[in-house]
């Protein structure tokens, strides 16, 4: 018991090499260009090599693994002190969206570091986090300490895409590499969020709407563009689209959004009876109350449903015989129904609707041992701050390790200045991360994992 209390109470272990490594690891991992252009376009290898190489150099042995050439994953497991604890699954992506240079004000993959900020696509998503766990494991070995239970680092290909050769490769192929962990964290939770009033809020995701990306087809009788037809599938196709992007969904609240709900409200002086009969009649008015917070919440109160991509025909004369769209379809946990039903309603009899590509909804607790511990660790670092839970309205790899029962967090902490939009910059043009940030970072991961 002795021994187990040092090194879960041990001094932070975050020195200055540490601190200068998850800048400089961050930087280099950007210029290492992973670019997921969809379809398989993408070759993550030269990064994950770069990390077993960093985990290598400090004798933490790392696995690769590739269902595809080239798109290659990592994984490695450090030992805890506490055998019969569960382990914890800390996973990041090693691919990125793309980015055109002509728009950026520096090249995306030049990683500079400029005036303590850290430019290229990846700095925020999610090259930063991967650096910062790498620091961070690293600061560990060196001086000797061992967190309290396994963690289980996993890096990942096709994120940005579908996951098939990332995530949920691993979770279908290799599941024993997985063994005993019970919660994961990744991306999306704990940045600064300056809530207005001088609330510095750190939202933790926990949850995360469904992913479900339809592609809708029409189809009608081909002919000349000068003639009556009563069968234009692209007069078909457009009127649905029309009505799914008109469509107004109904409040659903799920555990997750009513806490943060509850929170952050609280947080602003204004009062939120979440459990009242009446209280989803009333959620617009009550986020209309919460100020630059709604931000947060707004997106996962409702199933939505976004058209994005129509393709039809393929000259103007020419009344083509179908017609093509897609649909960025996103669900909130228990929502599946309803998000069925209506769809069937808006597309009605003459489009049809299937999905392109689907993940499950997720649902976290915010009220675990795993949370507060969260909390505790930001909150360490920030008296000042405010942890709170929310709700993600996208989607991370914590879709795919559900399917091994592991309960997905978002958290990978950083501290903001105010004006800094963190959420603006994903997929964004000029994405960048302070160096404070990371600093903050890789000494609250420290925190936590090492007493989770």
């Amino acid at each position: 018991m002795a021994e187990l209390e040092l090194t879960t109470e041990v001094a932070e272990v975050i020195d200055a090499r540490a601190l200068e490594e998850v800048v400089r690891f961050t930087s280099e991992l950007i210029r290492i260009d992973t670019t997921n252009r969809g379809g398989g376009d993408c070759a993550e290898r030269p990064a994950a090599e770069y990390v077993a190489e960093r985990l290598g150099e400090v004798d933490i042995d790392a696995t690769l693994l590739e269902r595809d050439p080239g798109r290659t994953n990592v994984v490695a497991r450090i030992a805890g002190t506490d055998p019969s604890a569960p382990a914890l699954l800390v996973h990041g992506h090693l691919d990125v969206v793309p980015a055109e240079p002509a728009d950026w004000s520096v090249h995306p993959f030049s990683g500079d570091v400029r005036d303590g900020v850290v430019w290229g696509r990846g700095a925020i998503d999610m090259k930063n986090m991967d650096a910062m766990v790498l620091a961070a494991v690293r600061a560990w070995a060196r001086a000797g300490v061992r967190p309290r239970r396994d963690i289980v680092l996993a890096f990942t290909a096709d994120e940005e895409d579908s996951a098939e050769a990332g995530s949920g490769f691993l979770a279908d192929e290799h599941a024993e590499l997985f063994e005993g962990c019970t919660e994961g964290i990744s991306e999306s939770g704990a940045f600064t969020f300056h809530a207005g009033n001088g609330i510095r809020l750190y939202p933790i995701a926990a949850g995360e709407r469904g992913t479900a990306w339809l592609k809708l087809t029409a189809r009608g009788t081909a002919g000349h563009g000068s003639k009556v037809n009563r069968d234009n599938a692209v007069s078909r196709l457009a009127a649905a689209v029309a009505r799914i992007g008109e469509h107004r969904w109904p409040v659903r609240l799920t555990p997750t959004v009513k806490a943060a709900l509850t929170e952050i409200a609280a947080l602003r002086g204004v009062k939120a009876e979440v459990d009242a009969a009446d209280f989803e009649a009333d959620v617009d008015v009550l986020l209309a109350e919460l100020g630059p917070a709604a931000a947060l919440i707004e997106p996962t109160v409702r199933n939505s449903a976004n058209p994005t991509v129509m393709e039809a025909g393929y000259k103007v004369n020419v009344i083509p015989g179908s017609a093509t769209a897609y649909v960025d379809g996103r669900i909130v946990p228990g929502g599946e129904e309803e998000f069925h039903t209506t769809l069937d309603r808006l597309t009605g009899p003459d489009v049809d609707w299937e999905f392109h590509h689907r993940s499950p909804a997720l649902q976290a607790p915010p009220d675990s041992p795993v949370f507060a511990a969260m909390r505790a660790a930001v909150q360490h670092f920030d008296p000042g701050g405010h942890a709170v839970p929310y709700c993600m309205s996208g989607g991370t790899d914590a879709k795919q390790f559900s399917r091994l029962g592991i309960v997905g967090y978002g958290f990978s902490p950083l501290r903001l200045p105010e004006g800094f939009d963190y959420q603006a910059l994903y997929h964004a043009v000029d994405e960048r991360v302070p160096v404070d940030a990371l600093h903050f970072g890789v000494r609250v991961l420290d925190h936590f994992l090492r007493r989770a």
